[in-house]
């Protein structure tokens, strides 16, 4: 028995319980369960009671009545009459304690005759009541509420309008409908259950066990012994199976059998996965399944409680190795209902009333909502859920196991109501079991019939694979003399063919992951102190390593709560004796993997690996069931009085509470004799499948580990009293602001990148896809903040919908326009700061025609507030309507604590110390209006400029093309299509008039939804004959950020860079001359920021045409170079650095023709130097020398060029007419070591933006 799940209960069941009507008591509405008092008595529901369990309570699982009577009955007592159906129904449920162990309990609910003379009459008068009441609304037709209610009665002496036939036809089978119980002549019959309470999941066994027993109170003949009997034995005689092993026991009337998986498989599960398949589709689970694995919240609605309960545990079980880490409650009893408003990840099930109307269901929060219509093959999608990777292959080879047994992998639409022509999926499926279709005509049916298999079959021919759809099992039961009936097996077959599929997903995905655990450098109790902080798993490298289709969603799984669980739980075992079971065995198939593909484990592929080992798992449990390992006790006559024992035909009876209280003395396998906190102990290790805790300091941690954990996982299911729920919604509000202050500090840590890795926070850089990622489950957790304790729901997103509120509000107020907007009349040096207005930024978003739904606005919103810097100042503002908020939310609200409320916005502030750009970069085809005003120099104001201006905006995603600027103003407004962050502008003019020179100081350019404005520095003239003759300038712009202090002083520093560099304060101290030893630091310091640049990830780099054009940028470092000793030789005429060229071009082409080559090296040098010479000077643009000799160096950075060009000029003759002999060109070593610096540049493949190399041909 030592299996890691010694729980001491190593009973097969802890519990027998009978829940139903007690007539004691008599009938007491439900209130809880939320039942209208319309509904006729008969569709009432009323309160239920445990009204005996055996036995009374055991020290390793203490009963909890108020649980099991909830969900045993999770809508209490319902009553019938002889016209009703009474089959029995049996269902599963869950009880999660707090320590996070779980129970499970098989309850079979029956009808059976009200005998009590009181409740019969009780219900007439009901009756009586609630037609006096309805007797009004009668003349209001309306359609019946549920479709069993339409059933056919008698007409009734007390109708009151036997002649009135005018009455419309819905009215009329109502009032039939109010009337139908009549104590003379209607017998009445209420529910009753019967329940195990076990430690492992058995379903198909505990059915069976029930289904016997009701049997036996059911029929004719009494069974061979007394019912205590056959309870008894399986409380206290039948052991739960050994790991690996199966065992066989005696029911009343058979044998049954369970087996459980050892501890090298997949862990128990024994739910009919393939119901799952065929209530929803393959489709449609997988989108389910990836939803899970992203902890979005998953609502599931189904009429019957076994289906929520199959799905659930379904969809948890395909998750292996990962583990469901929230809130998990398959069947909410009708009296939770407020747990929906949780703003935390759950998985919870709902009973639909047999309405089947999705459209009366009020939930809270939808915005990142899974809802999963289970009866009418229906989900309902969160936005931009990412696709699970390889979806098609996947659904390629699930469709091929199910389809092997007989299931569609479209689902079959209404239980297998659909209608293929003319006969049902489900028949084909049975007569295909039985022999009675031949393989192929089914075979080539069923892929006619299926959209699916028809797009796979598509892709497979696209590409080139050859594929085989077997539809037979792989060996045919009929070979196998097993033990359990036949659709059990294949059931055990099915499940185990699809879970291994599954399983196969994640060691492929994951096969490398131990690479990137990062191993905690202290010890474990610092390192459990400080797990929030911590980094568990280096993602971006992972990443960095996976195929591009994977990132969307592999990206936000490594941010789940079960992912780093799963990490941490790595973290924490070192041997293998310590793993618990699912990390065990998924080890182990990683390993396999490694070592039949020996690939370097950081390449990686995209080529889909179908599963290989289904084989081995299908073979392990067919052995089991071919020969049974165990057999139990046979059930025997029990020390029981003469009498006892015996009970009426048709009614479940109260047992023996006496034979049943204790198990037997001597008992091989009960451990009787361990003591009790052993017990406790061996309690919380139960469950090795779900939580295998092995002692109590891993206990600890894993339990504490993360943020949210057990403190919310599981609501009590019993006592639900007001302080109860409101101490509920206190822990949601702790968990929300903790989970504020965790993802703020880790968007933070990302954006800062190195600076905040040296400090020992998280990873080095954030990849595009990773901002998207975290800025999505930011505003998720927004939407869970603003949808918890709403009193109304409106739209989908709770946010948008609080926004609009307070637009509405605003601008009833607002109807008398502000006189804020007016500009100052002279264009002053800078643009006139933008208005902060939350208003204005929501128009913004709702003038943006390509996002059509309110979560996807309210996305916008966040993301174009958190560039603005402003969400945490928006976010404040919109609070600070108390009246507005009080209307919106319940008192025990999130956004009505104000502490919290405070601190939250307090984190949200944080975010101001970092630059996004989430908006302008996801929104890259929105038409944005942007403002240019150009600021000529104060000295010669340009009064009177007689020219035409132009200019062109370029940023990283587009160019503006010419835009003309009006003289008198030189400022103009328009609208384009988003230009990404803004990075060079071309302005010139054409030269016309008296007076066409210009003195421009800069540009400023803003973009008026963002309010980033960028500033492109001048300071030159633009004319013929003044400066360098230049009609057209290209500049360099950079971010600018407003200081807080003054908001229209603006700031020199541009936030992307660091801060001020050695160069910057040389040329403060020594603006005019700069000695060798400052020019060449400046070119070491310009080429160092250009192989920075190229260190980076492709997605953070900023502007390369800032760090070669811009302020101390390449260009200016070689420009000092030129000008270090250069003769300037009459006062008033200047000498440009591309005089000097151009005179050097004119030598080595005279030297060309002369033939003066040293060698076929140098030749090449003079041949490409003359050619971008010609290039840049035949060019039809107006641009001056300086800005040719721009030009030449951007080129020759381009073609790695440069240092070969300073070795021809540097042995030139013209340099040693033009230069003074202290030059730093006429220094050799200084030379050398200028070349050895501009050599670094040739590993880089550098690009130009177009607007440097406008016109150049080559």
């Amino acid at each position: 028995m030592t299996t890691g799940f010694s729980s001491n209960s190593c009973r097969f069941a802890d519990y027998f319980v009978i829940c139903g009507l007690d007539t004691e008591s008599g009938l007491e509405p439900d209130e809880l369960s939320g039942e209208n008092f319309e509904q006729s008595p008969l569709r009432r529901t009323f309160k239920s009671k445990v009204l005996a369990h055996y036995p009374e309570n055991v020290e390793w699982s203490p009963f909890d009545q108020d649980a099991v009577g909830m969900l045993c009955m999770p809508k209490g007592l319902s009553f019938r009459t002889q016209a009703d159906t009474r089959e029995p129904q049996f269902h599963s449920f869950i009880i999660t304690r707090e320590d996070g162990s779980r129970t499970y309990g098989f309850a079979l609910t029956f009808y059976e005759e009200v005998t009590s003379k009181q409740i019969c009459s009780a219900m007439q008068t009901l009756y009586h009541m609630h037609n006096a009441e309805q007797y009004d609304i009668l003349h209001t037709p309306t359609t019946p509420r549920c479709p069993e209610d339409q059933r056919h009665l008698h007409p009734h002496p007390l109708n009151p309008h036997p002649q009135h036939t005018l009455l419309p036809t819905p009215a009329i089978s109502r009032l039939q409908r109010f009337n139908s119980y009549d104590i003379s002549r209607d017998t009445l019959y209420v529910s009753k259950c019967i329940c195990l309470i076990t430690p492992m999941a058995f379903p198909q066994a505990c059915r069976k066990v029930l289904q016997q027993l009701h049997q036996a109170v059911s029929s004719v003949h009494p069974p061979p012994l007394p019912l205590e009997s056959y309870v008894y034995n399986v409380l206290y005689e039948v052991p739960l199976p050994p790991a690996g092993r199966s065992l066989k026991f005696s029911g009343v009337y058979g044998p049954v059998v369970c087996q459980r998986p050892s501890t090298a498989e997949l862990p128990l599960f024994d739910f009919p996965v393939s119901q799952v398949f065929e209530l929803l589709g393959v489709e449609n689970v997988l989108q389910l399944f990836t939803c899970a694995l992203l902890e979005i919240q998953i609502l599931l609605y189904s009429q019957h409680y076994q289906r929520l309960m199959t799905v659930a545990e379904s969809i948890t079980a395909l998750m292996f190795p990962f583990q469901w880490q929230h809130v998990y409650v398959p069947i909410l009893p009708a009296s939770l209902l407020h747990f929906l408003d949780a703003p935390v990840p759950y998985l919870m099930g709902l009973h639909a009333n047999g309405e089947g109307d999705r459209t009366k269901l009020e939930l809270p929060q939808e915005a990142n909502l899974c809802f999963v219509d289970i009866d009418n093959h229906f989900i309902e999608l969160p936005e931009d859920l990412p696709q699970f990777p390889n979806k098609l292959e996947f659904i390629q080879e699930i469709s091929e196991v199910l389809m092997a047994f007989g299931v569609s992998p479209e689902g079959n639409m209404h239980q297998g109501q659909a209608k293929h022509r003319g006969f049902r999926t489900a028949d084909m499926a049975t007569d295909r079991r039985n022999g009675n279709l031949a393989g192929s005509p089914l075979n080539s049916y069923l892929l006619r019939e299926n959209e699916t298999i028809a797009r796979l079959q598509a892709l497979v021919k696209r590409t080139g694979m050859k594929v085989i759809i077997s539809l037979t099992p792989l060996t045919t039961i009929e070979d196998l003399k097993v033990q359990c009936d036949t659709e059990e097996l294949k059931m055990h077959q099915l499940n185990i063919r699809v879970r291994e599929v599954f399983a196969n997903r994640f060691t492929q995905m994951f096969a490398d992951y131990e690479v990137f655990v990062i191993q905690p450098s202290q010890d474990k109790e610092s390192w459990f102190s400080n797990r929030d902080q911590m980094q568990n798993f280096d993602k971006a490298s992972f990443l960095s390593d996976q195929p591009e289709p994977y990132l969307p969603f592999l990206s936000r799984f490594l941010e789940t709560q079960m992912f780093a669980s799963f990490i941490d739980s790595k973290i924490l075992c070192h041997d293998d004796e310590d793993k618990e079971h699912t990390l065990r065995v998924f080890d182990s198939r990683v390993d396999k993997i490694r070592m039949l593909n020996v690939r370097t484990p950081t390449l990686r592929t995209s080529m889909y690996q179908k599963c290989t080992n289904i084989d081995e798992a299908e073979k392990a449990i067919e052995m089991r069931v071919v020969k049974i390992d165990h057999t139990a006790l046979h059930p025997h006559l029990l020390d029981m009085k003469i009498g006892q024992g015996r009970y009426e035909q048709g009614f479940f009876p109260r047992l023996q509470s006496d034979v049943l209280s204790t198990g037997p003395v001597s008992n091989k396998w009960a451990k009787r004799s361990a003591p009790a906190q052993w017990r406790r102990k061996d309690r919380q290790k139960q469950h090795a499948e779900h939580l295998y805790l092995d002692n109590d300091q891993r206990e600890k941690y894993i339990q504490e580990a993360r943020n949210l954990g057990t403190t919310i996982r599981q609501p009590k299911l019993s006592n639900l009293s007001p302080s109860v729920i409101a101490q509920t919604n206190w822990k949601f509000v702790e968990g929300l602001l903790k989970e504020c202050r965790n993802k703020t500090k880790r968007m933070l840590v990302e954006k800062m990148g190195r600076e905040a890795v040296e400090l020992g926070h998280g990873e080095v850089s954030i990849t595009g896809v990773e901002e998207n990622t975290l800025i999505a489950s930011l505003c998720d957790l927004l939407e869970r903040i603003w949808s918890h304790g709403l009193q109304v729901k409106q739209g989908k997103s709770a946010l948008w919908s609080h926004l609009l509120h307070y637009q509405e509000s605003k601008e009833k107020k607002e109807a008398t326009p502000a006189g804020l907007e007016r500009r100052k009349s002279d264009a002053g040096a800078a643009l006139p700061p933008l208005k902060v207005s939350l208003i204005r930024d929501m128009r913004h978003i709702q003038n943006i025609g390509e996002i059509k739904t309110d979560v996807g606005k309210a996305r916008a919103w966040v993301r174009l507030s958190m560039e603005k810097k402003l969400l945490s100042r928006h976010l404040k503002q919109l609070l600070s309507d108390q009246e507005l908020t009080k209307k919106l939310y319940k008192r025990y609200a999130f956004l009505r604590c104000d502490d919290e409320k405070e601190q939250f916005l307090y984190h949200l502030l944080s975010f101001n110390a970092v630059d996004y750009f989430c908006f302008t970069n996801v929104f890259t085809t929105i038409m944005i209006p942007y403002h240019l005003l150009v600021i000529p120099s104060k000295k010669l104001g340009g009064s009177m400029f007689t020219a035409n201006p132009w200019v062109c905006v370029s940023g990283e995603l587009a160019e503006t093309g010419v835009l003309q600027v009006p003289k008198h103003t030189q400022e103009i407004t328009f609208e384009c299509q988003n230009l990404g962050k803004l990075t060079t502008v071309q302005m010139g003019h054409d030269n016309s008039g008296l007076y066409a020179k210009w003195l421009v100081e800069c540009i400023m350019v803003r973009n008026e939804i963002t309010g980033h404005a960028y500033k492109f520095p001048c300071g030159r003239w633009l004319g013929k004959g003044v400066d360098d003759g230049s009609l057209e300038r290209v500049l360099v712009g950079e971010l600018v950020t407003p200081s807080t202090e003054n908001e229209d002083r603006m700031c020199r520093t541009p936030p992307m860079q660091q801060s001020p560099g050695m160069m910057r304060r040389f040329v403060t101290i020594s603006p005019n001359k700069l000695n060798t030893g400052q020019i060449q630091e400046g070119v070491g310091e310009a080429i160092n920021g250009i192989v920075k640049h190229f260190h980076k990830p492709e997605k953070e780099r900023g502007s390369l045409t800032l760090l070669l054009c811009g302020e101390y940028g390449l260009v200016w470092a070689l420009e000092q170079v030129f000008q270090h000793g250069f003769k300037s030789p009459r006062l008033f005429k200047n000498v440009f650095i591309w005089d000097f060229l151009e005179k050097s071009q004119v030598y080595f082409e005279s030297a060309e023709q002369r033939e003066v080559t040293p060698d076929e090296n140098w030749q090449t040098r003079v041949r490409d130097f003359c050619r971008f010479m010609r290039a840049i000077n035949n060019t039809s643009r107006n641009i001056g020398k300086d800005g040719k000799f721009q030009m030449l160096v951007c080129l020759g950075a381009r073609d790695h060029l440069l240092h070969h060009w300073i070795a021809l000029l540097a042995d030139c003759p013209i340099t040693v007419q033009m230069y003074e002999d202290i030059a730093l060109i006429k220094d050799h070593s200084l030379v050398n070591s200028l070349i050895r610096v501009l050599q670094t540049l040739q590993e880089f493949n550098i690009t130009l933006e177009a607007s440097l190399v406008k016109g150049i041909g080559i």
